[in-house]
């Protein structure tokens, strides 16, 4: 078999990730790249050596040696950009959220089914080191029946601007960025349960604080200053397997510093994976805490994604069953849905 041939729809910062991975496998080479401005596509392409450049990606999508794409554009050109590249014959990995809610993830999900091709979504996190092995322990058996859970991923100040606090780009603002990826460890690493119910409580008092100074700060490459995205949320989660999650996330919040943690309890034992990996079991009658060595930058936001990138064209290539099928991104919809829902009425909402 030849080289995989690649398209990348959207040349943002998140893109570069991508190439990181592409780059480094010598059966791939992406021959194609899109972005709505010219000027920064040309640059993209220039920086990575590809041949091709488009501001459509339906002209990008004619191009019949393409054999996949990376949607890597703002998250309201994934639904329609993944089912034109699925309709072209495309296989797709389309970064995370899969779409902008769970009706546009559902027809992502159709036209991956009618076209027979590969529709995987972007959740990087599931190959760092410390989720595999985590994942190991509990289909071990080791924690026992998980039935609660903690998650969260909180800033002090962390809001990029531009398309990132424009709803009608992307959706929302650190639910849908950050809680996309902390929301769907919970669900993986206990074994995908569906979820029953969401409670949650969003708050918009905080804006963007642009005029903090002092901090290093992340923004957009299309940065403006419009926000109509929530500051921070909090929501009760629960599955059908009587698991309950905690969630809470944060753009801006008048807090210390910076927090990031995901944390399960089981009958048998407990296990945290963020901020550092260890595990609380009851052994010998001894209750006992340990730390698995692991390499710590086997967990690091480029190794996730040279991992993510590597198994995505081991499934076009060899034929590997797809890890983040776009069946879980439709899951992670819902309960994304779930608690705008809930913020928004301030009642309880039922999925069935």
């Amino acid at each position: 078999m030849g080289k995989v041939k690649i398209g990348i729809i959207g040349t943002g910062s998140i893109s570069n990730m991508h190439m990181a991975g592409y780059n480094r496998l010598k059966n791939v080479e992406v021959v194609a790249a899109c972005d709505i401005s010219e000027e920064r596509v040309k640059e993209f392409a220039k920086t990575y050596n590809i041949p091709n450049t488009f501001t459509d990606y339906n002209e990008m999508l004619k191009m019949t040696e393409i054999e996949a794409v990376s949607v890597t554009a703002w998250n309201n050109i994934h639904a329609p950009a993944s089912i034109a590249a699925l309709n072209a014959g495309k296989h797709v990995l389309c970064e995370k959220p899969l779409a902008l809610n769970a009706a546009q993830a559902g027809e992502m999900v159709e036209a991956a089914k009618k076209s027979g091709k590969i529709l995987m979504v972007g959740f990087c996190r599931r190959f760092g080191d410390n989720a595999v092995a985590l994942k190991n322990i509990i289909d071990n058996g080791d924690l026992g029946n998980i039935y609660y859970a903690k998650a969260g991923c909180l800033r002090r100040w962390g809001n990029p601007g531009g398309w990132f606090s424009d709803k009608q780009r992307s959706g929302g603002g650190p639910v849908i960025d950050l809680g996309v990826h902390m929301i769907d460890l919970i669900r993986y690493l206990s074994g995908k349960p569906k979820v029953v119910s969401v409670t949650a409580s969003a708050f918009h008092h905080m804006g963007m604080k642009p005029e903090v100074k002092g901090i290093q700060k992340y923004n957009s490459a299309d940065y403006s200053e419009y926000n109509d995205v929530e500051d921070c949320a909090a929501s009760l989660i629960k599955f059908d397997n009587g698991m309950t999650l905690f969630f809470e996330t944060s753009w801006v919040q008048n807090r210390k510093e910076d927090r990031l943690y995901l944390e399960l309890f089981g009958d048998k034992a407990g296990a945290k994976m963020e901020p550092e990996f260890e595990l609380y079991e009851n052994k010998y009658d001894y209750l006992r805490d340990s730390k698995p060595l692991l390499d710590p930058n086997g967990s690091s936001f480029e190794h996730n994604f040279v991992q993510e990138i590597k198994h995505f064209i081991s499934c076009i290539a060899d034929g590997a069953e797809c890890l983040n099928p776009a069946e879980d991104g439709l899951e992670l919809m819902k309960i994304i849905d779930a608690i705008y829902q809930s913020a928004e009425t301030g009642h309880e909402v039922i999925i069935n």
